[in-house]
């Protein structure tokens, strides 16, 4: 089934992709705004909400046709509940989708499994893509080895799990390095 929204949290593109900030030679802030506008055009014309806490971001997601819901929820995991448990209301099938996404092309038509359904980032650990349906007590795990922590969530809640680790949607933006990873062979 596919999703009726895409949910994306943003952080406010000055204090994005700390990891990345080794690297003086990167303007951080345009590559975090660049993937972030990459990640929602390839949402269309399906609803994209962006959940975010700076107002900068909000007005650059609404730009760009997005849904901006605006707050202070405790990090990614917090941010991500509070705008999942507020669109069961009207959506009822949701991705969540990072914006750092190197190749977001076609995420429009997604079409992920019964249940609960994970594109893993390329070490096939971190979720970089995350369908379910709405209404669920689902207790997000994101950060270091999330894939496993949402497995073991739908398996609590007897939701089918489905892994996707070879996916276009599996190269992120984490590290350097990964600029420089080829995005073929996923």
């Amino acid at each position: 089934m596919r999703p009726d929204a895409f949910l994306v949290p943003l952080k406010d593109f000055d204090r994005a992709k700390e990891r990345l900030r080794a690297d003086v030679a990167l303007d951080v802030p345009a590559l975090a705004r660049s993937l972030a506008a990459g990640v929602i055009t390839a949402c269309a014309p399906v609803p994209v909400i962006v959940v975010t806490e700076s107002g900068a971001v909000a007005d650059f997601a609404r730009g760009l046709g997005a849904e901006v819901w605006l707050g202070d929820a405790p990090g990614l995991n917090g941010a991500v509940r509070r705008a999942y448990s507020g669109l069961g209301a009207r959506f009822g099938h949701v991705a969540i989708v990072h914006g750092d996404l190197l190749a977001p092309r076609g995420l429009s038509g997604f079409e992920p499994g019964d249940g609960v359904t994970v594109v893993a980032d390329h070490h096939a650990t971190g979720t970089n893509v995350l369908a379910l349906p709405t209404g669920l007590d689902f207790r997000f795990g994101y950060g270091p080895d999330s894939a496993a922590r949402h497995r073991r969530e739908a398996g609590r809640l007897r939701l089918e799990f489905h892994l996707i680790t070879r996916s276009p949607w599996s190269r992120d933006l984490d590290r350097p390095e990964d600029l420089n990873s080829p995005l073929d062979g996923v």
